[in-house]
């Protein structure tokens, strides 16, 4: 193994340039520089903090807005459709939270920054790997803020802590898989506005073509066929289980399996779409 070193920003990652034919050592310097670039995405995100706004203020907003016009018509109390909403709302938040990857990788594409990388003995998936980890400090502060929202409200979890943190990882697997879409548009979309509006349009049926505000069968028939299959209800369903009690195994078997199926078609494509655009 031989290591070099390039000043400057993109030059602070330790570059191990591993051997031909030896697969391990590539899988390794693949890890260490994604995790080094990754600690690059979150330093740049805690000297910008106003980039956590969507994760801080949009939850609570839509907590209050839901609690307080929907709870009495929906659940006959606010206390009551708050139990219901907030396990929901915790797969939605995280979910809107990873559109910003895209936004960034494209951002940072247009900027000059990839360019940087793309000079280095690194691969070209380290830069993207890098951002989607880098990205995950995003889905903690949405969650830990919703939590803690929810039980200055009222909000109280009928289960014990485990099967707590298990609905908050599931949540997060589900955004991180999610998030190889928005890289991928990152790739294919000219300017920044132009990933955030296209990935609205994937979100919005996602989320709200589910039960999170009402329960399913509450719903027309035609949209109760589409909440059967889509993933995110299944794990806003799971989460649901996890945190009030109740049958949790399929929603969560669902949720993986799709979160799998996910990541393995849009992860390749991204980095594709990186190699044609480099």
């Amino acid at each position: 193994m031989t290591a070099t070193r390039t000043p400057g920003t993109a030059g602070a990652v330790a570059r191990a340039v591993p051997r031909p034919g030896r697969a391990g050592g590539r899988l390794v310097a693949l890890a260490r520089h994604s995790l080094a670039l990754a600690g690059r995405s979150v330093r740049k995100t805690l000297r910008t903090p106003e980039q956590l706004l969507d994760v801080t203020l949009q939850p609570i907003v839509f907590v209050v807005i839901y609690v307080f016009l929907l709870g009495g018509a929906v659940a006959g109390s606010t206390g009551d459709y708050l139990q219901f909403l907030l396990p929901a709302i915790m797969v939605q938040t995280v979910l809107f939270g990873g559109m910003a990857t895209g936004v960034s990788l494209n951002t940072d594409i247009k900027k000059g920054v990839f360019d940087r990388f793309r000079s280095l003995p690194i691969s070209r998936a380290a830069p993207l790997i890098g951002s989607v980890l880098g990205d995950l400090i995003r889905y903690v502060v949405a969650v830990v803020v919703l939590l803690g929202f929810g039980y200055a409200l009222g909000f109280r979890a009928r289960t014990g802590v485990v099967p707590v943190v298990a609905a908050c990882l599931l949540a997060i697997f589900l955004a991180f898989c999610v998030s190889w879409a928005f890289v991928l548009l990152g790739m294919l979309m000219r300017e920044p506005g132009g990933v955030q509006g296209t990935a609205f349009l994937v979100l919005f049926p996602l989320t709200f073509g589910t039960s999170m505000i009402t329960p399913k069968d509450t719903l027309p028939g035609w949209l109760q066929t589409w909440v059967s299959i889509n993933p995110v209800n299944h794990a806003m369903d799971a989460a649901r289980a996890l945190m009030l009690g109740g049958e949790a195994a399929t929603g969560v078997w669902w949720t993986l399996a799709s979160g799998v199926l996910m990541l393995a078609v849009f992860a390749p494509l991204a980095v594709a779409a990186y190699r044609r655009r480099a």
